[in-house]
């Protein structure tokens, strides 16, 4: 049974759990969530990754276990967070995966602290201003329309925005799951305002071409928080960037379709083919991917 451990970023405790620490052989994976949820956002896809990886789950300052700080913060703070639980844990080097505000935290990560990050996965996420396509009109009428609502009614309004609307029509059973876990962790009030405008804030200009970390980009086509075009802007913008795409998943795309999530993040991280054998193993697995959703397999 693994433990919460605390790691000191300045004046901050970060609260993080180590898994599957005993299997030497296996690659460290970092997993970093975005805005309100805590490590256990990760839930769908922890079983088939822990049999590749040994996974550093953390809690983002603010949320779970992790202290709540005074004041407004930057995504900066967040990467500075993320390099004191490496520390802490005494991990020189791992793979980063980071999901929206979490994947804006693990590019800056890749950006100020090469040195630390081997492979790299981004998932619904964005490069951040000034070169971003910004957020759907859905989402902004779903903020919108949730101030007008009792908590529980707006805690549903966005966990069905955060998915496609295919999977609200017809898997009401995962909407009630993620209603569950955000009902019996809520953020505090005051964390998720600073999130949120940690991530309005972050400016990634063009500073993603300096990330040498070999790079998969992960998207939903239904994303209704962040614009899916930002993930092709990504991996147009990072070196030797990789992109996957999965059609009709929304922005949760990790709890609509976690086995494939989890197969595209294993099979593009465990091991280190030449850039032909990557391509190609990413164009078999999306084609895969296609044929099963079509029902064609």
């Amino acid at each position: 049974m693994s433990r919460i451990r605390y790691a000191d970023s300045g004046t901050v405790r970060i609260a993080y759990e180590l898994r599957g620490a005993l299997h030497r052989r296996r690659p460290w994976l970092i997993l970093i969530q975005g805005m309100g949820l805590d490590r256990l956002g990760w839930e769908p896809v922890l079983r088939k990754l822990r049999r590749h990886f040994r996974l550093v789950l953390v809690d983002n300052r603010g949320v779970g276990h992790s202290d709540r700080p005074d004041g407004s913060f930057t995504v900066a703070d967040m990467a500075g967070d993320i390099v004191a639980v490496l520390d802490a844990a005494g991990i020189s080097r791992a793979h980063v995966l980071g999901a929206s505000l979490g994947g804006m935290v693990a590019q800056e990560l890749a950006i100020s602290h090469p040195e630390r990050v081997d492979g790299l996965v981004l998932a619904c996420t964005a490069p951040g201003w000034p070169f971003t396509y910004p957020m759907p009109v859905a989402s902004i009428r779903a903020i919108a329309s949730a101030t007008r609502m009792t908590a529980v009614a707006a805690r549903r309004r966005h966990v069905e925005n955060a998915v496609s609307a295919d999977t609200v029509r017809h898997r009401p059973e995962l909407v009630n799951r993620l209603l569950e876990l955000q009902g019996s962790r809520p953020a505090d009030a005051d964390v998720l305002p600073a999130q949120a405008a940690a991530g309005a804030r972050y400016a990634g200009g063009l500073r993603q071409r300096r990330i040498g970390a070999r790079t998969l980009v992960l998207h939903g086509g239904a994303d209704r928080v962040v614009d899916p075009r930002n993930g092709r802007l990504l991996a147009q913008r990072i070196p030797g960037a990789r992109l996957v795409t999965f059609p009709e998943l929304g922005h949760l795309l990790f709890w609509e379709d976690p086995d494939g999530f989890a197969d595209a993040v294993t099979s593009f991280l465990v091991t280190r083919p030449q850039p032909a054998a990557a391509a190609r193993a990413l164009a078999e697995f999306a084609v895969g991917y296609f044929r099963t959703w079509r029902g064609d397999a």
